[in-house]
């Protein structure tokens, strides 16, 4: 759990999973913040799940959120850590999709990121595969292979696959961005955390509008 006097991986060791009976796939309904029917112009009617992975483990030591983490707050959240992740998941993405004739939205990842290039090209072949799936969330990546990956992948299904770079930057590259309350750029406030909208469902600015989305610090 620590290197060096470092964490790791989650300070919640019981809450990783390796198997869930339900599904590696929440439905939205279940957190929130989510919401579950999609009612944004865009992607609208789809039905909204999350994933979660193990945070630290599946993020670089450069997350400027390493030690203080949002999963630090999260002692009840399922943690999913499996082998066979992909072949998990693209069962369950196609029993979703055979379930909601409108299509499915992923919010990738609840906690955790993108861990590695190959788990980038399972989601964009899930995206080649499944023209009625979209995908949206934040990544600490940056500078590196995986980040290249997924930078790709926005490129490749630009309207079905929005993944941000969690940072205070202005977006004037070909990233979008998500910003801290310090954040003094062009930006827009998350109007799920401002009260203005009660869910992701209903709002859909992060898949939408290209400059920084603003969050309160947690």
């Amino acid at each position: 759990m620590y290197n060096g006097g470092m964490k790791t991986t989650t300070i919640y060791q019981k809450s990783i999973k390796s198997q869930a009976p339900n599904g590696m796939l929440k439905k939205g309904s279940s957190n929130k913040k989510l919401g579950f029917k999609v009612t944004a112009k865009k992607w609208l009617g789809k039905r909204l799940y999350s994933l979660t992975l193990v945070e630290r483990e599946t993020c670089p030591t450069t997350c400027h959120h390493w030690e203080d983490c949002y999963g630090n707050n999260m002692p009840f959240a399922h943690r999913y850590r499996n082998a066979n992740i992909d072949l998990i998941l693209e069962k369950e993405i196609k029993v979703l999709l055979a379930k909601h004739k409108e299509g499915i939205v992923v919010r990738l990842h609840v906690l955790g990121d993108f861990y590695s290039v190959e788990y980038v090209n399972f989601w964009l072949e899930m995206l080649d595969k499944h023209p009625k799936l979209s995908i949206f969330g934040y990544t600490a990546r940056k500078g590196d292979m995986i980040a290249e990956c997924i930078q790709t992948m926005n490129k490749t299904f630009p309207d079905r696959c929005v993944i941000r770079h969690s940072g205070n930057f202005d977006a004037d590259s070909d990233w979008s961005y998500a910003g801290e309350e310090s954040f003094e750029g062009a930006f827009f406030d998350c109007p799920e955390q401002s009260g203005k909208l009660k869910d992701c469902a209903s709002c859909g600015l992060c898949w939408t509008v290209p400059k920084t989305v603003r969050f309160k610090t947690h």
